[in-house]
């Protein structure tokens, strides 16, 4: 024969790959594990939700209105952070998106509304911020924070922690994979 491959009519095209083996080793995986890091994750989560405090404040501020739903994009926000950053493989990245989610969502409430007191007294918001007192707290928790706002908080910690992770292709997932099955073997 000539080598040429027999072209039969009933089969198809191959559109995907030579059918040769993916090229990845455990070596591979090992590099996948060791570029986690979860500081770079804690620090873009911080900064994430300083941005997204200000943003809030300055459009809350412009359009002297207050939009609870926009803690949703706090959480997209926070676990695309997460996941440039942390390059994060393993359950300790979602749970961190969703606490830091939690507690941005908090902080920038508390940032919000700070703000929208300081301009009912003409007055700075940091002012406001500082001459906080424990007897602020239960107002603020009765009046200012509703079910809408832990309802989207909880709704943006999900969002977050399902963004979080690091996504692979086919040959990254299967380094990862070869790199666990030798470790789980010794």
């Amino acid at each position: 024969m000539n080598g040429v491959p027999d072209k039969s009519v009933l089969r198809l095209r191959k559109r995907h790959g030579s059918g040769e083996g993916i090229g990845s080793t455990a070596a591979d995986g090992e590099r996948l594990i060791n570029a986690q890091s979860l500081r770079n994750a804690i620090v873009a989560g911080l900064i994430a939700i300083i941005v997204f405090s200000l943003f809030w404040m300055t459009l809350s501020a412009l359009l002297n209105k207050v939009f609870p739903w926009l803690t949703l994009g706090l959480g997209v926000l926070l676990g695309y952070a997460i996941r440039m950053t942390g390059r994060g493989l393993d359950w300790r990245f979602p749970l961190l998106a969703a606490l830091l989610t939690l507690i941005g969502s908090l902080l920038a409430n508390i940032i919000v509304a700070a703000s929208v007191t300081a301009e009912g007294f003409d007055t700075g918001t940091l002012q406001v911020l500082q001459s906080v007192t424990t007897m602020t707290w239960p107002v603020f928790f009765d009046e200012v924070l509703t079910i809408a706002d832990a309802f989207f908080a909880v709704f943006a910690a999900g969002l977050a922690a399902f963004y979080a992770n690091r996504k692979l292709t086919r040959s990254q997932y299967y380094a990862l994979r070869l790199w666990r099955e030798e470790n789980n073997a010794q």
